[in-house]
This record gives C-alpha cells, sequence and structure tokens, in this order.
C-alpha cells in the first residue's frame, strides 16, 4: 500500500473543469474513473537509494518507478523541475526488444589478442529479448497520458516547459489533453522532426516525421533562449558574395521596414524613406552606423546596411528540424537501444528551454540520452523509467560521462524482472490453466477453464498502468458495472488479482451487497505469485590479495557463472530457430562454455560497506565485442575473467547479459605471489 496520496494540482485548471473540453470533444470511457483518480491523489511509496555513484546530495537521480509515483516522492520532497522531455509509448501497436549478445569467453580471449586476430562479428551470437509492448487500447492510452501529464505538471516550476515526443498513431489526441491540462494559451509549437529520408510505400505518403508538442507551464514568465544554425554554403554564396579589404564576407541590406515614418539623415543628406515604409533604426543609430562605415550609399545615392557575415549567430532555428539525424549503426553514441534519440536533438531543447544548473526532467527516461546530455550542459537531471534495462543502461552512460548521481527504487510492492511486459508474461505462464481467450474484451487477461464452473475470465491489472495497480472502489465499480455485464450469460465466476487494495474488507462487503450481478468474485493477491519465482544468478569465484611489493590491492577471479533464466532464454532461440532453418543456411545454436562467463555484461566490488545501498568502487563492463569499460572508460582489452580494486572488497555485484543483478558477500582471501 502506498504511504499516503500526494494531490495532483492544489486546484482544477482555471476557467477549466477537470477533463471538461476532451470529454466533450470524444466522450471516451473511462473518464470519469481518471476523474475520480485525479481527486484520490499520486500514490507515495517508499523509496529507497539503491546506489550512489559519486558525491552523495548532488541532486541527480535516476529513478526506477511509474512516472506518476515518482512525481509524488518529488512533490513529497519539495523538488520542482525547470524542464520536462518525455518519450512515452506511441501507442503504435509494436513490440520494442533488446538485442541481447552472449560476450567472447575470457578464458580464450588473451589467446585471441596476442595473435591479433581479427574480431569476426558473425560469430557474435544474439538473441533478443521484448524491452516492453506498446500495445494500448485507445481510451486506456489517453487515460493513462492524462493522468501522468497531471502528475508532471505538479512538480513542474512556474517558468517550467515541457516537451513532449510522439507520432501519428496518438499524437493529436494528445495535443489536446495538452491542451486541456496546460492551456491552449501555452501551447508554444509543434515541433516537426523529420526523423528519416523519404521511402517507397504501397499506399499513401510515407510517414518520416515525429510531433514534439511544446508547451509552458506559465504563459507569463518561462525560459526561452532562441537557438541559431549555421547558414548554408548555398545561402551564404548567394547572399554573402561582397568581400572586405579583409576578406570578409557581407551582403548589403535593406534598412526600411513597413509603415510610416520621417526622414533621416545620412552622412548630411536627409533621405525620405521610400512610400510605405519606415526607416528601421533612430536617427541617433543612423549616426552611430554611420561613424563604424556600417552604412553605404548605392550608386542611385539609396543607403544600405553593411552586415557581416560574422556577425551574425546564424539562422534561427524554426519549428521544422530536418538537420537532426537519427542515430544510425555506426553512430559512436549508438547503444543498441531500441527507442534511441539523438543526443542533437535533446541539446537543442536544453539550450533552448533551460539555463545552468536547472533541473531537466525525463520521465519515460528509456536509453538515458536526457539525463546524458543535461550533465553536459551543466544541468542537473532526473531519470525515471519503470524497465531496468533503462535503469542500467543509463547509469552506465552517465558513469562514462563522469556524472554524480543517486540511483533510487520505487518500493511499490511488485518484484519486476527487467521490465513490466516481461513481468506481464511471466504472470500469466505461472497462473495455472489460464489461456488467452478470444471471447473476451481486452479488460481481461484470458480465463480458466474449470470443469464445474466452464469459464472463468481473470483480470490482472497491467503493471505499466499505475492506475489499475490500486484495487478500489473505483476499478470494482467498473468491474461489476462495465466489464461484467459484457461477458456471456453462462459464466459464474471471475478472478480478479490485485497489487494493492484499498481496504479488502469494504470492497468485498460492496461486491456482496451490489445486486447487479449474481456472478462469484473471487479476489486474489499477485504479490503471492511473484514473491516465488524470483531465481538468482549462480557465480563461483575466488579472491587474492596482490603482494605490497608489486602494485598492492585485491583481485575477485571469476571461476564459473551459471543464470537458468539466461539459460532458458538460450534454449527457447535454438529451438525457435533451429525449426525456422534451411538445408542451405544451416543453423548453429549457441553455445555456452561450461564456465558460463559468457553471460556476464558487469561487475562491481564494494569496497565501502558490507550492506545496504551500494558503493561502485570498482567496476568493469564487457560491451558485446568482448572489450573492457573500466569505471566508465573504454579500453581495447579484453575481459580476463577478473577485476580489481585498491581497497579491501566487502561484497561483489554481477549483472547477466539480460539484465539481472546479483550480489554476494567476499569472505576469504587468499596472498597472491604474483599477478
Amino acid at each position: 500500500m502506498p504511504i499516503k496520496y500526494v494531490p495532483f494540482i492544489p486546484e482544477p485548471i482555471e476557467g477549466q473543469a477537470v477533463l471538461g473540453n476532451f470529454n466533450r470533444i470524444l466522450k471516451y470511457r473511462g473518464a470519469d474513473d481518471i476523474s475520480m483518480i485525479l481527486q484520490r491523489g499520486m500514490p507515495l511509496y517508499e523509496m529507497e537509494k539503491k546506489e550512489t555513484v559519486g558525491k552523495s546530495g548532488s541532486g541527480n537521480m535516476v529513478i526506477r518507478g511509474e512516472c506518476v509515483s515518482a512525481c509524488a516522492y518529488l512533490k513529497e520532497q519539495g523538488i520542482q523541475v525547470d524542464l520536462v522531455y518525455i518519450d512515452p509509448p506511441f501507442a503504435s501497436g509494436a513490440d520494442y526488444a533488446k538485442k541481447v549478445s552472449i560476450r567472447r569467453n575470457p578464458k580464450i580471449a588473451e589467446a585471441m589478442y596476442q595473435a591479433e586476430e581479427e574480431l569476426d562479428f558473425d560469430e557474435l551470437k544474439a538473441f533478443e529479448e521484448k524491452m516492453y509492448g506498446d500495445i494500448w487500447d485507445k481510451e486506456k492510452y489517453l487515460n493513462w497520458m492524462y493522468e501522468n501529464l497531471m502528475a508532471i505538471k505538479s512538480v513542474m516550476s512556474e517558468t517550467a516547459s515541457i516537451y513532449v515526443h510522439l507520432d501519428y498513431h496518438i499524437g493529436h489526441y494528445v495535443k489536446i489533453l495538452l491542451d486541456e491540462i496546460f492551456g491552449e494559451d501555452n501551447f508554444s509549437s509543434e515541433i516537426i522532426w523529420k526523423r528519416t529520408t523519404s521511402h517507397a510505400q504501397k499506399e499513401g505518403f510515407a510517414q518520416i516525421h515525429d510531433s514534439i508538442f511544446f508547451y509552458h507551464k506559465s504563459n507569463n514568465d518561462y525560459i526561452w533562449n532562441p537557438q541559431y544554425a549555421s547558414h548554408s554554403e548555398k545561402h551564404i554564396n548567394k547572399y554573402y558574395s561582397n568581400i572586405d579589404e579583409d576578406g570578409r564576407k557581407f551582403t548589403l541590406d535593406n534598412l526600411t521596414a513597413p509603415g510610416s515614418g520621417e526622414a533621416r539623415n545620412f552622412f548630411g543628406v536627409l533621405i525620405e524613406p521610400p512610400t510605405g515604409t519606415h526607416w528601421r533604426y533612430s536617427q541617433e543609430n543612423i549616426d552611430k552606423l554611420c561613424s563604424e562605415g556600417l552604412i553605404v550609399m548605392t550608386n542611385n545615392n539609396r543607403p544600405r546596411y553593411k552586415r557581416y557575415l560574422d556577425t551574425l549567430q546564424g539562422r534561427i532555428i524554426s519549428g521544422l528540424w530536418d538537420d537532426i539525424h537519427p542515430v544510425n549503426s555506426q553512430a559512436e553514441e549508438r547503444i543498441d537501444y531500441a527507442t534511441q534519440k539523438p543526443e542533437a536533438l535533446l541539446e537543442r531543447i536544453i539550450h533552448a528551454s533551460s539555463n545552468q544548473d536547472m533541473i531537466v526532467a525525463d520521465f519515460f527516461g528509456g536509453s538515458g540520452v536526457t539525463s546524458v546530455v543535461a550533465h553536459k550542459l551543466g544541468r542537473r537531471f532526473i531519470h525515471c523509467d519503470i524497465g531496468i534495462n533503462s535503469i542500467q543502461t543509463t547509469r552506465d552512460r552517465l558513469v562514462t560521462s563522469k556524472a554524480q548521481f543517486d540511483v533510487l527504487e520505487i518500493k511499490d510492492g511488485v518484484q519486476l524482472y527487467r521490465n513490466p511486459v516481461q513481468t506481464m508474461d511471466k504472470i500469466k505462464s505461472l497462473i495455472q490453466g489460464l489461456k488467452h481467450d478470444s471471447t473476451l474484451d481486452s479488460f481481461w487477461a484470458g480465463a480458466i477453464t474449470d470443469s464445474k464452473l466452464g469459464t472463468i475470465p481473470v483480470y490482472i491489472p497491467n503493471l505499466e498502468d499505475s492506475s489499475s495497480k490500486l484495487l478500489d472502489m473505483v476499478l470494482i465499480n467498473r468491474l461489476i458495472h462495465q466489464a461484467i455485464p459484457e461477458l456471456e450469460s453462462k459464466i459464474k465466476k471471475v478472478i480478479v488479482y490485485y497489487i494493492d487494495i484499498d481496504d479488502r474488507t469494504k470492497i468485498e462487503r460492496f461486491i456482496a451487497e451490489d445486486d447487479s450481478t449474481v456472478l462469484e468474485i473471487e479476489l486474489r493477491d499477485l504479490k503471492c505469485i511473484l514473491d516465488e519465482v524470483v531465481i538468482e544468478d549462480y557465480a563461483a569465484f575466488h579472491c587474492e590479495q596482490m603482494q605490497q611489493d608489486l602494485f598492492g590491492g585485491y583481485v575477485v577471479i571469476l571461476d564459473r557463472f551459471v543464470s537458468d533464466r539466461v539459460l532458458q532464454k538460450i534454449l527457447e532461440f535454438n529451438q525457435k530457430a533451429s525449426l525456422s532453418s534451411s538445408s542451405k543456411k544451416p543453423f548453429k545454436p549457441i553455445e555456452i562454455s561450461e564456465e558460463g562467463l559468457e553471460l556476464i555484461e558487469y561487475l562491481s566490488l564494494d569496497c565501502t560497506a558490507s550492506e545496504g545501498e551500494w558503493h561502485s568502487d570498482s567496476e568493469i563492463k564487457i560491451d558485446k565485442n568482448g572489450f573492457v569499460i573500466k569505471n566508465g572508460v573504454k579500453t581495447k582489452e579484453f575481459w580476463d575473467a577478473r577485476i580489481c580494486s585498491e581497497k579491501k572488497p566487502y561484497r561483489i555485484k554481477i549483472r547477466n547479459i539480460c539484465g539481472d543483478e546479483t550480489e554476494w558477500g567476499i569472505g576469504k582471501w587468499d596472498t597472491a605471489k604474483h599477478m
């Protein structure tokens, strides 16, 4: 259960009833439900600090948890953000997968290096693992987005702006939500980002752009720094073809503007402006420009302004962004994250709408580009995402960028795997007899067949939608009065799983007293299933202390590593690939050595504490080519199955290639004669 509920905003938007405009336009289902959720407030859960990178107290945060719960925490702490960029799911119907690469066996890596063998990239085996599913019912998506946007607004400062990145699937529905929440007068612009070049399409025009909707919290006072881009060579050659004796390029620019005005004195001659125009500058400024040699007279005795190319900031950026390219396969910043956005995109946004030391937040942080760029530009950052892969990817990028930050986790009572979609899949496999039933509405996860009762529909809360996590009167009302009436008359029982419950006694009494249905409604706690299925990895290692007459320090040597969950994934991949292989291209299965060290992606030693929050005093990350990143610094060394530290480590953390992390304490040490 949440500690308490934190109000979304002190009062409804001035002049607008909550959901009023939008509900009048679309009349979508669930609008009343979301209004009740907003009145209840944002759920505030306990927050656990998992790790401190660098000095604590920097204010930078990487938070694993949902947007609404993260905003509840920020508001409770009195933290306001100055700029928000979010790249939420697009409701595109697509599944996004992470490419999981098997690392090279460190037992043979050194021999390969000494033989100067080239890496054979075709031999790098990999499989894909689903990160999250962007599959939404439109009504549920809009409810979910409304709740999130209201939560975000509640932690924005009065001078803050928000950029919401979407595409054609749902973008202009969300535009109406944004008008409702932030006010139509606070809409600044729709940015069109041309993310790819045109390509052939059977029907219609190719979709090659995303939309970024830009709003202010307040129309009276907000941060705005105009952005400029360099002029093209074509533009320069056309308009700045004049060159003075110092080699400086210039153009002779018009000194008039539409309207009417008085004559001005140019070099002692009083000159009237052309009909229907006036001189742009006062007499005082004209005199100054003349003395500086910046006004010249043409052959027909008309004054012109001598504008030098090197005095210009460039062309001002408009709402059409066609000069920022997506992250391609060869880009240095590429990290193989499905929804990764280019750093240049965030650089422009952060420069435009924030200043030094302001807080930049991304509540659907993904690959971590917002926080990484914010740090590089001297801003503070808050990264939030529900997926562990996002948290690990961002954490590692920030370590490489030498950032200081805290890694926090919202304790909402659910043990997730790496992300909600994988957890949902696992839950469904653990509920005995649960199968998909095409006759049921999407509200139901499936059904169980019982010999006496027949079909029993099963409801499972959507772990990506915070509004469904709590079983309360809002949800039980929807269940009884909307979902159950749509079931076939032969249904005698339904099962409802929940993560948190408002007041079980009160809800059971409500069910018993409600005479609108005769179905049996059984309530079950979902945590009872999840808590029993968390399987940790196994590692065998030995520890040695290096002699002081050499380099001193400590080394942990990995002997064996076993991850049953990853091995199961590899087995599933091999079986599926084997069935689809052909005689022309026989299938080569992924094989893991007896030591299993190819399944390790990251190791960290804590030399500060034996329990509590993690301190990564020494860490190694192995990239997909087998090269080592030591404490955030990239090298061309292969991993040699060991990790060293100057101080004596108390515990070791190992992350497998799918992202699961397990910790072990370190006890016995042997003294090494040489290393």
